[in-house]
């Protein structure tokens, strides 16, 4: 049997994209402080949080593999997180609008029975196209991506916004770089494409 899985995570966005492995997994709150330390790069702040959050997870869960996963963009050298209402969400799409925007994904599974922890920062780039300010407000009006970092849903309308993605996989952009994950779960003995074959999901609040 394989151990036990966790996402410490309540985002149903990172929910949908584990799903997609065919694993069986539990959810869980890690319910830590995101607040960005004085100086901290974006790279370190997502590194820090994911490792943070799997942690928070080994507490509840000490014999199970816990994901734990942050995400942020960069726009113009500042670090951009999530936009929680409409005027905060029309400006971050108003100062990325024709720009190319870097998001990070920091990805952390940690094994709370042996204390492995295994954490990288997963880079994926989006070019914006030049947005009118009523594009925008429609936009942000018909989605509301108030919790998702860079304000828009790229697995919704939010695709119309680029002319370009670069990166070397899709669901980063989403939460949860799956390639990397894939990779560190067979580290652990975990190999999706035996594991998961008709097994079934449960996903707890």
């Amino acid at each position: 049997m394989p151990p036990h899985l966790v996402l410490a995570s309540t985002s149903v966005y990172r929910q949908a994209l584990l799903r997609k492995l065919g694993l069986a997994f539990e959810c869980c709150n890690p319910n830590i402080d995101e607040t960005p330390k004085v100086d901290e790069s974006a790279q370190a702040l997502v590194l820090r949080l994911a490792q943070a959050k799997a942690l928070a997870g080994g507490e509840s869960f000490p014999d199970s593999l816990i994901i734990g996963s942050d995400q942020v963009a960069v726009i113009d050298g500042r670090i951009i997180g999530k936009p929680h209402h409409f005027d905060n969400a029309v400006a971050q799409l108003t100062q990325a609008s024709g720009k190319a925007i870097t998001f990070y994904t920091g990805l952390a599974l940690y094994n709370a029975a042996t204390g492995a922890m295994t954490a990288e920062v997963e880079p994926f780039t989006v070019h914006f196209r030049h947005l009118s300010h009523a594009q925008i407000v429609a936009y942000v009006e018909k989605e509301e991506p108030y919790y998702c970092a860079g304000s828009f849903k790229s697995e919704g309308l939010g695709i119309a916004l680029f002319t370009e993605l670069k990166g070397r996989d899709p669901n980063a952009l989403v939460g949860l770089p799956l390639i990397l994950l894939t990779e560190m779960l067979l580290a652990q003995g975990i190999d999706v494409l035996t594991y998961g074959a008709g097994t079934a999901i449960t996903a707890l609040a």
